[in-house]
């Protein structure tokens, strides 16, 4: 998979602060998201597509998808009932398939408006397809917004962004090094990769200045996003730099330096395998996009012969900031981090004992849980009415 770091300094906002900005904006109807508003949210349905699910599941969790309105958020190509009454914001690739099915989405009626957001910028034989598709429902009016988001990259930490995950083995190592690849697939691949490179600096808001090893790959993705990039300035009224959203842009004098190599350069590292927490979990489990999936292991149990063996539960865990030892840790040796579990552990023991103590002080010793936590609301009513 093709990852970039980035330098800390390049802005006052990490990437992964102004990617998670971007998307609460387009979660509030392009309307930027205001923190500590009183009223309540606005009801809405959440439609992406894998590609869409892949950029927001590591930047946002489902309680702040709640606290943002969403009561569902739905995979485009599943079965989908009406929901006449709730808006629909749509999240995803502007592709052949995409368009076809929410063009179905509006002669079916299935919501009450429509915010079509579009993971990087649609051609205009796209939209003109929705439109028409629209005017044939006599759904125009419902169509409320059509925005290009350009948001093709996948922020995994603060100084940290991969490609994509979807289909991530056509932009590979190998896929770029196949001897029979073809000149078009070439193109794809390079394309594929201008384009995420592309939308990651229109979201940081600022103009590279690019190098890159002559002679590779790595000029032919430099000299197209140079291209990309050049185009975009040019048409000074419609730049996606100069906009008051994104900050100082091109006129900054701080532009971040991005450097593409070819990976031939140093093939050793991605052999390594260090023993490190964070690279250990990516070696050793099933680690995709900041969570870990787990097979709950259960004990060798007698059963008849002939009988279905036990299904392993799965437990998932979200590896992300607010996962202070995570944070903490990540980079530590191993051996350092069996060290720190024992500490949290009897820390934790230390908790639990003290608990157990106040419980025998306010002779709740062997009561049942209902009685602690009848008496923990009341307390809480007690608090509250306090304040």
């Amino acid at each position: 998979m093709v990852g970039v770091k980035m330098a800390a300094a390049v802005a006052a906002a990490s990437i992964r602060e102004r990617q998670t900005v971007a998307l609460k904006r387009m979660l509030n109807f392009n309307v930027p998201h205001v923190k500590n508003s009183t009223g309540e949210p606005v009801w809405k349905v959440l439609v992406y597509d894998r590609f869409g699910q892949d950029i927001i599941s590591p930047l946002l969790s489902v309680k702040e998808l709640r606290d943002m309105g969403i009561t569902l958020h739905l995979l485009l190509h599943s079965d989908r009932d009406p929901i006449p009454d709730v808006p629909a914001v749509y999240f995803v690739m502007p592709t052949e398939e995409n368009i076809d099915r929410m063009c179905q989405d509006l002669r079916n009626q299935l919501y009450e408006s429509y915010y079509l957001n579009f993971i990087s910028a649609i051609s205009r034989s796209k939209l003109e397809d929705i439109a028409n598709a629209a005017l044939a429902a006599s759904a125009v009016t419902q169509v409320a917004k059509v925005f290009d988001q350009y948001l093709n990259f996948i922020t995994l930490e603060d100084d940290m962004f991969v490609l994509c995950n979807q289909n991530k083995e056509l932009i590979s190592y190998r896929a770029i090094n196949r001897p029979d690849i073809t000149d078009t697939e070439m193109e794809t691949v390079m394309d594929t990769i201008v384009d995420s490179l592309f939308c990651f600096f229109v979201t940081l808001g600022a103009v590279p200045i690019i190098r890159c090893s002559r002679g590779t790959a790595a000029e032919m993705v430099a000299v197209k996003l140079d291209k990309k990039l050049r185009e975009n300035l040019r048409d000074a009224r419609n730049s996606l730099f100069t906009g008051d959203t994104l900050g100082a842009g091109q006129f900054s004098f701080q532009r971040p330096l991005l450097v593409l190599v070819d990976r031939n350069i140093d093939l050793a590292t991605p052999l390594h395998h260090t023993w490190t927490y964070q690279a250990l979990v990516h070696d050793v489990l099933d680690f995709h996009l900041n969570r870990v999936n787990l097979e709950e292991s259960t004990g060798v149990e007698n059963s008849p012969a002939g009988a279905r063996p036990k299904r392993k539960n799965k437990k998932s865990y979200d590896l992300t900031p607010v996962d202070k030892f995570w944070q903490k840790h990540k980079g530590s040796p191993f051996p350092e981090v069996a060290e720190s579990v024992q500490q949290e552990l009897e820390y934790y023991r230390a908790q639990e004992d003290e608990v157990k103590r106040l419980k025998s002080i306010m002779g709740l010793e062997g009561e049942d849980e209902g009685a602690i936590s009848m008496l923990s609301d009341n307390t809480a009513k007690l608090t509250s009415a306090v304040s």
